[in-house]
């Protein structure tokens, strides 16, 4: 007589980072040198929240309406690569005035991958609403 052999386990981990998405997304950090070469959306604060708006639009509707999987997690890392790319960005056009440059110090760094982990966080939590909404609950991450 044999034993009863166990049921098989599903060894995969869940749906995996989609990492072009994460790529994608956080080139648009790009805007940022962009309008201010240009001189599009003005200066100061409406150009940065002109940029955050569009940003943070683009990446719950590219994620909630893409029913992407891991919407929370996909958008947290998006917005640490966002941060990243602003600092590469600001150590090779100084004149720009972004990290390295005039006004940046190197103790910023983590405070802003931090807020950028945030930013993606809340709006991986509103790409998460809308997949809801849309009824594409497929064991996304929340």
């Amino acid at each position: 007589m044999t034993s009863p052999q166990p049921p098989a386990q599903n060894s995969s981990p869940g749906p995996t980072i989609p990492w072009a998405v994460v790529a994608g997304l956080s080139a648009m950090a790009l805007l940022w040198p962009l309008t201010g070469l240009t001189g599009l959306f003005g200066t100061g604060a409406p150009r940065a929240l002109t940029i955050i708006g569009i940003t943070a639009a683009v990446w719950i509707a590219v994620v909630g309406l893409g029913r992407v999987p891991r919407p929370v997690v996909t958008l947290t890392l998006t917005g640490v690569a966002y941060g990243l790319v602003v600092m590469l960005i600001g150590l090779l056009v100084p004149a720009l005035g972004g990290f390295g440059g005039p006004s940046g110090a190197a103790w910023t760094v983590i405070p802003e991958l931090l807020m950028n982990a945030l930013w993606g966080a809340l709006a991986g939590l509103a790409a998460a609403g809308v997949q809801q909404l849309r009824g594409a609950d497929r064991g996304a991450d929340r």
